[in-house]
């Protein structure tokens, strides 16, 4: 497939039309970013609303990103078919309209609908944003142009459950699917006026439709299975027909992409083994990163009771502090080799992650808001290392497709990360309430003393001794399903410290590599 021309060196850009198109593309991408992250703050009130678990729940965080994977595969084409402009404008307007079909959404189907159409839009929009700045900016400053990329990312992902928690706090949950459109708005008239002018294009050819309906029969397959598999049962028939045909639909589009003219996946660059190893360490930290950041918001309501606005704020002040750091890590990802600014970063985030096992109903805001500073640091040094890695493992000819694969493997990642977190909470949650609930009997003493504190609080109330054992007994099973969440949210937490340290294997391949260079 013929893509879009090269865009025309940026020395061709007075400094107020560069900052201005960089303003219209940037507004646009922080916005698709914070959108993603926001829901995760509304989950247990999406939960509360429809009558759903985690499982269900989790879709609009996991598909969200998924769909992200296929926008990231079409966007190619789509740019080269109507232009940089065109494109912008139809993303932005499909983004706002999506979040309209959120906040209307009468059902969780219909919500779970518009995050697809959102993450299709978000991912269309990345490799337009990366090309915008690319022609704006001259080769001597693409560097300032990436960094701020970065930095707006990092912001955007702390920023997003903030911003949620204040909407829900403010009005409901729905609020947070109108807090994009503002945003959308503005981007579409920046983009309207100041985005570089139309280039001349080649032509595109057809779609690859067939790869393009393998690759989303294949991610909808995987995702539902992990989405209800607790509901429907793991061993359960249509668990096991989703998992046979997500493995043929997946096969089946690797082989498509074997056909003359097949252009969404370019299979040369899986000869590279050290860029296979990079897709592995990219899919495990999108996998604990994605993890962690869906889980505290939830932690903070569900289990400490705080606020939306509060526990969206926990990632915050991390996210803010590794924004600022990202220009060092930058330096340093560029001074040391990226192995080894690997093994440092990636050993920080297992030791928040492990600051974190411990947490519980008492613990403070600010320990957990530093204990996720610490992360949000360490993620800061392993992503550019990680940037570095995958893409200097390819030639030049390779590189353009091959950021885009090393992306989509981080985001499929990050989606089956989210997934996987909620299958071990309800697991282990359950594990904690089975074992709890067993020890609930006349013989253990502690139970039966705060059954008669609460009768006795119940009398004074007023309410009569027929109703106090019931009333006592519901707050009894209140109480061992709030100290359930708590033991299984820990277990998850170790899990993520492990999680943290898994792309330590890949990493030892590179080390190996350069040692066998030397």
């Amino acid at each position: 497939m013929a893509v879009a021309a090269q865009p025309a060196a940026g020395e061709v850009f007075s400094p107020a039309a560069r900052w201005l198109a960089t303003l219209a593309v940037l507004s646009a991408f922080f916005t698709s970013i914070f959108t993603g992250t926001m829901v995760n703050v509304a989950v247990p009130d999406v939960m509360g609303a429809f009558g759903v678990g985690q499982g269900q729940a989790q879709f609009l965080s996991s598909t969200f990103l998924a769909m992200n994977t296929t926008g990231l595969l079409a966007s190619s084409w789509v740019i080269g078919k109507l232009g940089q402009r065109k494109t912008f404008m139809f993303v932005m307007v499909g983004f706002a309209g999506a979040s309209l079909v959120c906040y209307f959404a009468p059902t969780l189907e219909v919500l779970i609908l518009g995050r697809v159409m959102q993450g299709f839009a978000a991912g269309i929009l990345q490799p337009l944003v990366m090309l915008v700045l690319f022609q704006v900016f001259p080769m001597e400053k693409r560097g300032l142009a990436m960094g701020m990329f970065s930095m707006g990312v990092t912001v955007a992902l702390g920023l997003g459950p903030s911003i949620g928690g204040m909407a829900i706090d403010a009005a409901s949950w729905r609020a947070i699917f109108l807090a994009p459109i503002p945003a959308c708005m503005l981007a579409i008239l920046l983009g309207a006026l100041f985005l570089p002018p139309e280039e001349q294009r080649m032509p595109t050819g057809k779609f690859d439709l067939l790869g393009f309906g393998l690759i989303n029969a294949t991610v909808f397959c995987w995702f539902t299975m992990l989405g209800n598999g607790q509901k429907w049962g793991w061993a359960s028939d249509n668990i096991l027909l989703l998992a046979l045909v997500a493995i043929l639909s997946g096969i089946a589009f690797v082989m498509s992409q074997k056909r003359p003219g097949a252009s969404l996946l370019d299979l040369s660059l899986f000869r590279n083994g050290a860029f296979v190893a990079a897709l592995v360490m990219s899919f495990l930290f999108g996998f604990g990163n994605f993890a962690s950041v869906y889980a505290f918001p939830i932690f903070g309501q569900i289990v400490q009771g705080f606020s939306p606005s509060v526990a969206g704020s926990m990632l915050l002040p991390g996210s803010l502090f590794a924004a600022a750091v990202l220009p060092l890590t930058g330096r340093v990802s560029d001074k040391v080799p990226a192995p080894y600014v690997m093994i440092f970063g990636l050993s920080i985030i297992a030791i928040s992650m492990f600051m974190l096992a411990g947490a519980d109903t008492n613990t403070v805001f600010a320990y957990i808001a530093f204990a996720l500073l610490i992360g949000r640091v360490g993620s800061a040094f392993v992503s550019p290392a990680l940037n570095t890695t995958a893409i200097g493992a390819l030639s030049p000819a390779q590189m353009r497709r091959g950021a885009g694969v090393a992306n989509l493997s981080l985001m499929l990642g990050g989606s089956t990360g989210i997934s996987v977190f909620v299958i071990l909470l309800d697991k282990r949650t359950e594990f904690h309430a089975v074992n709890l609930g067993a020890t609930q009997t006349t013989s253990n003493s502690a139970m039966m003393e705060m059954l008669g504190a609460v009768a006795q609080q119940l009398s004074i109330a007023g309410l009569p001794e027929a109703a106090q054992q019931g009333m006592a007994m519901i707050y009894l099973d209140r109480v061992v399903s709030a100290q359930a969440q708590m033991l299984g949210f820990q277990d998850g937490f170790v899990a993520l410290t492990l999680i943290a340290l898994a792309p330590l294997i890949p990493v030892t391949y590179f080390l190996r590599l350069r040692m066998r260079s030397k």
